[in-house]
């Protein structure tokens, strides 16, 4: 593994860049939204503003879980450096996608919400995955992980019924072709059964 000499400002620097990296989807949305240099969110905005941060919430999560696995198939502590920062910036998307559905679908009308649950329960399931990132976001910290002890990876395995929530949620809220969310969910298996392999 190649480490700079000093290990805390490499960390730094490979954060700094990755975080720069986790900006860029809500950059672009931010254009699109008020059309900046050409770029445009279409007919429906809140559907497409909708769609992108909901998307960008599954990568992120897809990349946190696959962080792990490249570190210990390429000898890299870099891929390690990146896990939390990759967690937290799919659970942001996650509460942006939730709050553009509050605000742009729903219009903070709460009364609705029983009727969109009657004709959308993927909606029920998508909420309990973001439900279930809150206490992985809460306890990133290094304080609590030192707080937690070993306590703190068993919180942290609520990832994975999480990320199972989120391609159901994914799925099921899609009508006609299922092609992508089927790779999602392949992508998935094999990052779960590398697991169980190991």
């Amino acid at each position: 593994m190649t480490i700079a000499a000093d290990p805390r400002r490499a960390r730094r620097r490979w954060e700094q860049l990755a975080f720069v990296a986790a900006l860029l989807p809500l950059a672009w949305m931010t254009s699109a939204l008020f059309e900046i240099l050409g770029q445009s969110l279409g007919p429906n905005p809140s559907r497409e503003l909708l769609h992108s941060s909901g998307k960008t919430a599954l990568n992120t999560l897809w990349l946190t879980l696959a962080l792990r696995p490249l570190q210990q198939l390429t000898g890299r502590i870099e891929f390690l450096w990146l896990r939390r920062l990759a967690g937290l910036t799919s659970f942001a998307y996650a509460i942006l996608h939730l709050l553009v559905y509050a605000i742009l679908e729903l219009g903070l009308d709460w009364t609705d919400l029983g009727r969109e649950i009657a004709k959308r329960p993927f909606i029920i399931v998508g909420l309990v995955a973001l439900i279930g990132m809150i206490p992985m976001a809460a306890t990133s910290t290094d304080r609590a992980m030192r707080r937690l002890g070993r306590r703190w990876q068993q919180w942290h395995y609520a990832i994975y019924p999480v990320a199972i929530l989120a391609v159901w949620h994914y799925y099921w809220q899609v009508k006609l072709d299922t092609t992508e969310p089927l790779i999602y969910t392949g992508i998935l298996a094999l990052l779960l059964g590398y697991r169980l392999y190991r």
